[in-house]
């Protein structure tokens, strides 16, 4: 080992504890940085490894019905290599030990042979035989775990108005269906929805579809082109009530696993960027100094034939000597929390196997990335070493010129202790490094706001989406559009205070190249249940003409209030119109667009019709009022608010959270990091004349009031400062990681600040009274010691 290598190793003994802080704020990076590329990978492999095994489709269609024949127009589309027909069908189930009726999506399964796409992988069990009236289901995994169902259990389920019982045979996935959420809906609630297999012959006679199908799956021969594929399956299903083709793109499941990915590539970029960064500004305070303290060794050094190349190659060793206990902590972190968020995925992506896939290349950039941020903090520090002459470098530094502060200056002088105005003339006579050292400090209070403001905005989210928007109870789906008499049939089932119709219907939203498909919902103009709220928030009331959109899809449509937007109905005549943008709604989970139900049905052409109502139910007759759902053979579909409050508390809400509780962690880690080396630093720069002040006569305790006067006031002016800019990173990183069909609001609260606040001041009274006690440490002969 050479000279200069060992005495590296007893420099970083002397200053371990600022190395050690610096190198745990680099690893909270890097463990973020590892943790969200390595989870992108893990879901990118197996979702392609699961698409392309089990053989998922790329282009999907459904319709009224149609017959068996036109499978074969299908297949003869130039560019289609594959097609898959099938029946498709909402239901209404009776599951044993469940009050409330639950919604089941029942799709066929292939008459002859097996699935020749969206293949099943079955988790236990087998698939139904494919005999007629067997009474036999499959069904998804998602909904058997909330019940705990297994094969050879039962359930009923209503089929065009007759309830039949079923015999459960396997648990099974479908690559179709790796995020089960009912449809249009953003958010899971596999308590009430669940979705099921069974043979096609059974359902089709059940539904008078033998002969016939309603849903359509296909791949693309190499080189075709996807949209000119949709559109020739739109020309062949539109007689018979097709309802617009969508690309693999468009498909809900497919769509929730990439705005996963996106989300992680939001946090991939934005976490490390704020502790790298602050990781390389303690790397350059911490060696600024030591190179400092070190002017009379670098001047031995050079005097005894040291090169300006090795001297600078020793302190850059410094620095990649933190930089690599940084890498190992925080790869060692960032396996350890992949391996616990991987298990988080199984509320939301039902795969086969879904592993945590450690991505090599990223430890590989996370030591690069690491070196460059170590390397741009040391490298002006390093250039001022190996340019210092060994004859300068014998002197001490030149006396700081003191004078009286400011404060003094205005006759305030004599309110305060020595003590302070020793602190207040230490801070100006250094604006720059006092500058770094508020900055560091601010920075330590802005990394804390992030974390709540992720927790707030959840609680947020609860509270607007299900108090302020939706009201009602329960919202009741008719299997087919029917006339508004409906409404006064739901007004008397038991229990019923109060019902407000609504009509959704499928269309595809256009505004030049850019189109979303979703439903277009019909509501009463100011309804009470069902509102339509602005950023106000305040209630909108629905016009006679135009539209009204959820802010997101406006600005997705990249349209404003006045555009025109062009929407095709994909149900019924297929009519195309074309409304203006009257409004925009705010909301937090998908997209939605709005009109008056009377105006959406005169645009229809349809009369006064509806698609369901929403219902409040009174608390004390609810089990009779869930009784007689069951028994309603028009209700296809019932969804309890409370049901999807409770899916998004133990899933989005249970993720988001525990994301939360790591970032806070390392927000904590980071914070103490750089008020702990800013008091060290402080500390190491001002021996001298703390110890000059001992010999004078000063008490312990007046001492360390200097040093500790001069950390509290920088903090007092770094916390508004830190406030400030952790409300933008905050801005910033919501809006990196809002999705289509889940966002959080920026919600910045008194006890978030107050929270930043107690932690900033917590860490600086622990690393006050650490740098006191080191005070009474300190040699004062060898501290006093100067060479001139």
């Amino acid at each position: 080992m050479s000279l200069l290598d060992r005495k590296l190793l007893r420099d970083l003994r002397a200053i371990k504890s600022q190395a050690l802080a610096v190198a745990l704020v680099m690893a909270c990076g890097l463990a973020m940085m590892i943790m969200t590329r390595s989870l992108m990978l893990s879901l990118e492999t197996t979702r392609d490894a699961y698409y392309e095994g089990h053989r998922f489709a790329e282009v999907f269609a459904r319709l009224k019905r149609a017959p068996d024949s036109a499978r074969a127009e299908l297949a003869a589309i130039p560019g289609v290599a594959r097609v898959q027909t099938g029946i498709s069908i909402q239901v209404t189930l009776d599951v044993p030990g469940l009050r409330e009726p639950a919604v089941g999506l029942i799709n066929s399964l292939p008459e002859r042979g097996e699935q020749v796409l969206n293949k099943l992988h079955v988790r236990s069990g087998r698939l139904p035989a494919g005999r007629a009236a067997t009474g036999e289901l499959a069904a998804g995994e998602a909904f058997a775990e909330a019940h705990g169902l297994k094969p050879g259990d039962t359930l009923s389920a209503i089929l065009n108005g007759a309830k039949v019982p079923f015999r459960l045979t396997g648990i099974v996935l479908s690559p179709e269906y790796v995020f089960e959420a009912p449809p249009g809906a953003a958010l899971p609630d596999h308590r009430t929805y669940g979705v099921f297999w069974m043979p096609y012959r059974e359902l089709a006679t059940a539904f008078q579809l033998y002969g016939a199908f309603n849903h359509v799956s296909l791949t693309l021969a190499p080189g075709a082109s996807e949209r000119a594929v949709i559109e020739a399956v739109n020309r062949v299903l539109a007689p018979y009530g097709g309802r617009g083709a969508f690309g693999r793109i468009d498909h809900p499941s497919h769509r929730r696993v990439d705005d996963e990915i996106r989300v992680l590539q939001g946090l991939a970029v934005a976490f490390p960027i704020v502790f790298l960064s602050v990781a390389a500004f303690m790397t350059n305070s911490v060696m600024s100094r030591q190179i400092a303290l070190q002017r009379e060794q670098i001047a031995m050094l050079k005097a005894c034939g040291f090169a300006n190349r090795q001297i600078g190659a020793h302190y850059f060793k410094f620095s990649l000597a933190i930089v690599a206990v940084g890498v190992v902590v925080g790869a060692a972190g960032g396996v350890f929390l992949g391996h616990r968020l991987v298990e988080m995925y199984h509320l939301f992506f039902r795969f086969p196997r879904l592993d945590f896939v450690l991505d090599a290349r990223v430890l590989v950039a996370a030591t690069l990335v690491s070196a460059l941020a170590a390397f741009v903090g040391v490298a002006g520090a390093v250039r001022r070493a190996v340019k210092l002459p060994p004859a300068e470098a014998m002197r001490p530094e030149a006396p700081a010129n003191f004078r009286p502060s400011l404060v003094e200056r205005w006759g305030l002088g004599r309110w305060f202790s020595a003590s302070f105005r020793m602190a207040l003339r230490n801070i100006q006579r250094r604006p720059i490094r006092s500058s770094l050292t508020c900055l560091a400090l601010a920075l330590a209070t802005a990394i804390l706001i992030v974390p709540n403001s992720f927790r707030d905005g959840i609680a947020h989210v609860i509270d607007f989406q299900w108090d302020v928007v939706q009201r009602q109870t329960v919202t009741l789906y008719l299997a087919e559009p029917g006339s508004a008499r409906a409404l006064a049939d739901f007004k008397h089932m038991p229990g019923v205070v109060w019902a407000e119709p609504f009509r959704f219907v499928p269309v595809e939203l256009r505004a030049g190249p850019i189109t979303r498909r979703l439903s277009l919902q019909g509501l009463p103009a100011q309804g009470t249940l069902s509102r339509v709220i602005d950023a106000t928030p305040q209630q909108i009331t629905l016009p006679e003409r135009g539209i009204v959109m959820s802010a997101k899809l406006a600005a997705v449509l990249q349209l404003r209030p006045g555009d025109s937007v062009t929407a095709r109905v994909l149900e019924g005549r297929g009519r195309v119109i074309t409304v203006p943008l009257v409004g925009l709604a705010e909301d937090f989970a998908g997209t939605a667009a709005y009109m008056e139900l009377g105006a959406l049905n005169r645009l229809l052409l349809e009369g006064d019709r509806m698609s369901g109502a929403h219902v409040v139910v009174e608390r004390g007759r609810w089990h009779e009022f869930l009784a007689a759902v069951k028994e309603t053979p028009r209700i296809a579909g019932c969804v309890i608010k409370d049901s999807l409050r409770e899916g998004f508390r133990k899933t989005t809400a249970e993720s988001i959270g525990l994301l939360q509780k790591i970032y806070m962690l390392f927000a904590t880690i980071v914070a103490f990091g750089i008020i702990y080396n800013s008091a060290r630093i402080s500390l190491s720069e001002r021996g001298r004349e703390l110890a000059t002040l001992r010999v004078l006569g000063f008490s312990r305790g007046e001492v360390g009031a200097v040093l500790v006067g001069e950390l509290v006031l920088l903090t007092l002016a770094a916390l508004p400062l830190g406030l400030a800019l952790g409300s933008l990173f905050a801005k910033g990183i919501l809006t990196a990681v809002n999705t289509e069909t889940v966002r959080l609001p920026l919600v910045l609260t008194p006890a978030n600040y107050a929270f930043a606040v107690l932690v900033v001041a917590t860490a600086s009274a622990l690393s006050a009274l650490f740098a006191s006690r080191k005070i009474s440490e300190i040699n004062l002969v060898s501290a006093l010691k100067a060479l001139d």
